[in-house]
């Protein structure tokens, strides 16, 4: 087991003891067989743009019940359960070959051997095992690089929580796969109940790595591939171009509003960051979210970008640097097709208003909704010409010397940039899962800050609730713990609001649309929101004080 060193947890000084009980080497003929697999421009340009201040892994701390038959360390039950599954997904079983001198994308191959004991690690927080214990050691996991001679992946199990529980901080790289692969990924490693499902064995295959020659010549294949597929889509491309170029002039504003339309404004999270990291961890109900987006006639994703950007407001006021001109999100948008089971990255960013300039949460959450409506309408005519590839040939040179140069420079602390924060949404399972035996009780996510952009807050449902992942760096958010106050009363906000809507009572929803959309200026009607109450004839429930606010990994403050 590893144990933690009680003096000073913030610097986790660790120490390695042997395991009792060493688990096999998996090695390629104990597992299926899966070709080597070329990585799209998307994947591999996360591995072009990492530094040691930028690790390009996500993450996500997860809490469990631990099996009321567990004897010994949980990680030795974690290690044999996944010793059953590691044919289900390339991903663990899969590493990098890189070109021949980096001339292109790296491929994917099966990894000559995976070793458990590295991949799954075992650690032990000190007394008295707080959450806050939790998060430090967590951050500073999250801020290490993984080893890219292996597999791209590796779990932390954590005992020694004051509650008893059991956590696991799980790493895989960007590269690998993107926030709706990682649930799928949880998916095919998880139950519906505390006994494993029984897993059929995996064939038994002799892959040989792909020589010097087979390597070149899937580099030409995809240059010529990449150069052609760009060729076909330019005649839509300059059609796509050409309509909004109309569609714009018919406004065009002057140099000093289109600059505003198209740049954020500047906040303390648009700077340089370091190497070191910062977490928190909160959670809300989904159904009380759920009510929100009800009343209000919008989304459940508008309901989150509005608690966030209320207690973004919150924390500016806090920090006395509230721009006049309302924050920019950048906001993941899937390019994933239904049914596509595939673990590479599929999304591209773009940037949606959070109207952190309004001070009624009425008003803030309607010009969310009218943004996110539009951002919508713009993308769905050439949704399927965003490019999540592009030619391999030189891409590690050039891709990586800019990065490289953005570092050096500290550009970031200068330019203006298009967003300033990200925030994403990531849909998880509605029932309770299981791994192991143990019961998950939370599912926090922890994605990436970059240089220009040091504060990124994903959610992800769960079980009847939602839970926030805040990933900083400390220098630009050092008070993070006023940003995670200010998500309850920004929720508490939008709760009083609701309530009093619902027990005004008799405004139609066709007309209640028109009120949001004239509150955002926008003068078109807004659809219908795709989040309903469980029952088509009673209204959602919703008080002001609404449900208390789950802090699964959060401490009572005295």
């Amino acid at each position: 087991m590893l144990e933690l060193d009680p003096e000073s947890v913030l610097h986790c000084h660790i120490r390695r003891e042997r395991w009792s009980l060493r688990w096999p080497v998996f090695h390629r003929e104990d597992r299926t067989h899966v070709p080597a697999r070329r990585l799209s421009g998307l994947d591999a340009g996360f591995l072009y743009v990492e530094s040691p201040e930028t690790p390009m892994h996500v993450g996500s701390l997860t809490l469990y019940d631990p099996p009321h038959d567990l004897a010994g360390s949980f990680a030795d039950r974690v290690r044999a359960h996944l010793a059953n599954r590691m044919h289900l997904s390339p991903l663990l079983h899969q590493a990098l070959a890189p070109m021949p001198l980096d001339l292109g994308h790296p491929v994917w191959i099966d990894a000559p051997e995976v070793d458990l004991d590295w991949h799954v690690v075992g650690l032990r927080l000190p007394r008295p095992g707080r959450t806050a214990q939790l998060e430090a050691l967590v951050a500073k996991l999250h801020a290490e690089r993984l080893d890219r001679a292996r597999p791209l992946w590796r779990f932390h199990v954590i005992e020694g929580l004051a509650d008893g529980r059991v956590a696991m901080y799980a790493q895989v790289h960007h590269a690998a796969l993107d926030g709706n692969a990682g649930v799928k990924l949880a998916e095919a490693l998880m139950d519906l109940g505390p006994v494993p499902r029984a897993v059929p064995p995996g064939e038994r295959r002799h892959p040989k790595k792909p020589g010097t020659r087979r390597l070149l010549g899937e580099l030409l294949d995809n240059a010529i591939g990449q150069y052609a597929n760009i060729v076909r889509h330019v005649p839509a491309l300059a059609r796509a171009a050409a309509g909004a170029v109309v569609e714009a002039g018919s406004h065009l504003p002057d140099v000093v509003t289109l600059r505003q339309r198209l740049m954020a404004p500047r906040t303390p999270f648009n700077a340089q960051i370091g190497a070191d990291r910062v977490i928190r961890t909160h959670s809300l109900s989904l159904d009380d979210a759920r009510a929100i987006a009800t009343v209000a006639g919008v989304t459940l994703n508008d309901v989150l970008l509005a608690t966030v950007s209320g207690a973004l407001r919150l924390y500016l006021v806090h920090r006395h640097a509230l721009p006049r001109r309302s924050l920019v999100a950048a906001v993941p948008l899937s390019l994933r097709e239904a049914g596509d089971a595939g673990l590479s990255n599929q999304v591209t960013m773009l940037p949606a208003t959070l109207a952190t300039n309004a001070r009624s949460p009425a008003r803030r959450i309607a010009a969310i909704h009218a943004g996110m409506n539009q951002i919508k309408s713009a993308t769905g005519a050439f949704r399927g010409l965003i490019p999540t590839d592009f030619p391999s040939l030189g891409a590690p040179w050039l891709v990586g010397g800019l990065s490289k140069l953005l570092s050096r420079s500290r550009l970031a602390d200068r330019l203006p940039l298009p967003a300033n924060v990200v925030v994403s949404n990531v849909p998880g399972p509605a029932v309770p899962l299981w791994l192991a035996g143990a019961r998950m009780r939370a599912y926090y996510p922890l994605s990436i800050v970059i240089h220009g952009l040091a504060l990124n807050i994903t959610v992800h449902s769960y079980d009847g609730h939602l839970d926030f992942g805040m990933v900083a760096c400390p220098h630009a958010v050092p008070d993070i713990d006023v940003l995670v106050d200010g998500l309850d009363a920004s929720f508490a906000e939008l709760r009083t609001w609701a309530a009093g809507r619902l027990a005004g009572g008799s405004e139609s929803a066709p007309k209640r649309r028109r009120r949001m959309a004239a509150a955002s200026g926008s003068v078109k009607s807004t659809p219908r929101s795709s989040s309903k109450p469980k029952s088509a004839t009673s209204k959602p429930r919703i008080t002001a004080a609404g449900t208390k606010a789950s802090r699964r990994c959060r401490e009572a403050k005295p």
